[in-house]
């Protein structure tokens, strides 16, 4: 068995297929310890546009691509493709990062 794999005891009783509270019923972070290393794709979009493949390869060093979003509008942010929150860019140390002002609840999302 790798390092990555988990035998279903390691998980607790159920083999995590139930939640695991603790003695008074709160769950803790040391309850999703199994799924910390765990990777995920994050992605924040700050626009899109639709194109033809004629006008794709027109586009060259300096061309200019309109987005569908304004100057100051929240950007998405995605986790595993699943649109989770809206936010800002910043800029921290001289490099580009996204400050969430928004999280978006199952439901709210219309990506």
């Amino acid at each position: 068995m790798s390092d990555n794999e988990l035998e279903l005891d390691e998980l607790g009783p159920g083999g995590g297929s139930q939640d695991s509270p603790t003695d008074d019923g709160e769950k803790t972070a040391s309850d999703l310890a199994p799924i910390f290393d765990v990777p995920v794709s994050i992605s924040a979009v700050l626009g899109r546009a639709t194109m033809s493949v004629s006008q794709l390869l027109q586009l060259n060093s300096g061309s200019v691509l309109e987005l569908d979003r304004r100057v100051g509008e929240a950007i998405d942010i995605y986790v595993n493709n699943r649109l989770v929150a809206r936010g800002e860019v910043v800029i921290v140390d001289e490099r580009l990062g996204v400050t969430m002002t928004e999280i978006i609840k199952d439901g709210d999302s219309q990506a």
